[in-house]
């Protein structure tokens, strides 16, 4: 697919603007427990993210920015709203990009602060629109947070920061309604050339929270459109990380994950196929290779079904065929079936 080109912007080790999409997710441990959002950091860069947004709601939160700096090698985001100090002073301490709205930090004078310390340190902002905090101006004109809404809100937003020549901006433009989201960012390409940092907010929980991200984000995607995404879950944030990596992975923009194909199972499988496909799964998220695995039900069709898989496995009455690239290796029993396909897996 083509991506759409935007202004590069650095962003830590990081650009926006290449064929890169970056994985992010925020912290939801309480800002005042400094060792549990360490530990908590270190844990979703393990399970890769590539960026670590942290919400910095007053004073005495400014100090966790260096804690995280000190534990994490990925780039830190400060979350800040209202009191343009509190950018300041994570800049200070060392943050890596701003997550704010200048629209509501104040007077231009505050704005213009905010744009010239990023500028002098090299720090990027994150303009994030949301749909139940617009300005009241444009609210008033929209009667709603329509695609409209956001898309103004967020050119408006980027205006005030290019007053002062400042450039290294992301944009977001989250609604909890997955076709308003779309409709925005659509919108929002065609009108400006900074990149985009995607999300649905307020998904949801888990399992809903993951259809309405997919949709959404893996819509705009597929449009090309999107430098970064988050995936917002009433869950652990390692689950988000886990959904976002899936999302890339199911649209082949992660070019060293593999891909899992498996069967639905139907009356011909005559081998426990759901555990098995189960745990091939959880294998592969360890694998870093640009590789196809099948876990088929049936013996006839496996082969032929996924011939395009680099490796597979079709089940027999308690046991397995291996196969490559459609061509059939050997019998294996069913109680050996993972051991052989992972050693297959490890040779590639």
């Amino acid at each position: 697919m083509k991506r759409r080109k935007t202004v590069p912007v650095r962003l830590g080790n990081l650009t926006f603007g290449g064929e890169s999409i970056y994985v992010q997710s925020m912290l939801s441990t309480p800002s005042t427990d400094i060792a549990g959002c360490v530990a908590q950091a270190k844990a979703l860069e393990d399970a890769g993210c590539e960026i670590i947004r942290a919400a910095v709601p007053d004073h005495d939160a400014v100090k966790l920015v260096a804690a995280l700096k000190e534990a994490i090698s990925v780039p830190l985001v400060a979350d800040i709203h209202f009191d343009y100090r509190l950018a300041l002073e994570a800049l200070e301490a060392g943050v890596d990009k701003i997550r704010i709205n200048p629209g509501n930090i104040g007077s231009e004078d505050r704005v213009k602060a905010v744009a010239i310390a990023c500028a002098n340190k090299g720090v990027p902002i994150r303009i994030g629109v949301n749909g139940g905090s617009l300005e009241r101006h444009i609210l008033e004109k929209y009667g709603a947070p329509t695609a409209d809404a956001l898309v103004e809100s967020g050119l408006y937003n980027a205006q005030l920061l290019e007053r002062f020549d400042f450039d290294q901006i992301v944009i977001s433009l989250k609604s909890s309604n997955v076709e308003t989201m779309v409709e925005a960012y659509r919108k929002l390409a065609e009108r400006c050339e900074y990149p985009l940092h995607l999300g649905v907010t307020e998904a949801g929980t888990e399992r809903m929270g993951l259809v309405k991200s997919s949709i959404g984000i893996g819509s705009l995607l597929l449009d090309g459109i999107g430098d970064t995404i988050r995936v917002s879950l009433t869950a652990d944030p390692i689950k988000e990380v886990e959904a976002a990596r899936d999302i890339l992975r199911a649209l082949d923009l992660d070019k060293n994950a593999p891909q899992m194909i498996s069967c639905p199972t139907c009356g011909r499988t005559r081998i426990n196929l759901i555990p098995l496909a189960n745990a091939v799964e959880e294998h592969l998220r360890t694998v870093r290779k640009p590789i196809r695995v099948a876990v088929m039900g049936c013996a006839v069709n496996g082969p032929g079904e996924a011939r395009e898989a680099d490796v597979g496995i079709a089940g027999g009455d308690g046991c397995a065929v291996l196969f490559k690239k459609g061509q059939i290796l050997r019998k294996i029993p069913e109680d050996r079936i993972l051991e052989e396909l992972f050693a297959e897996i490890d040779k590639m």
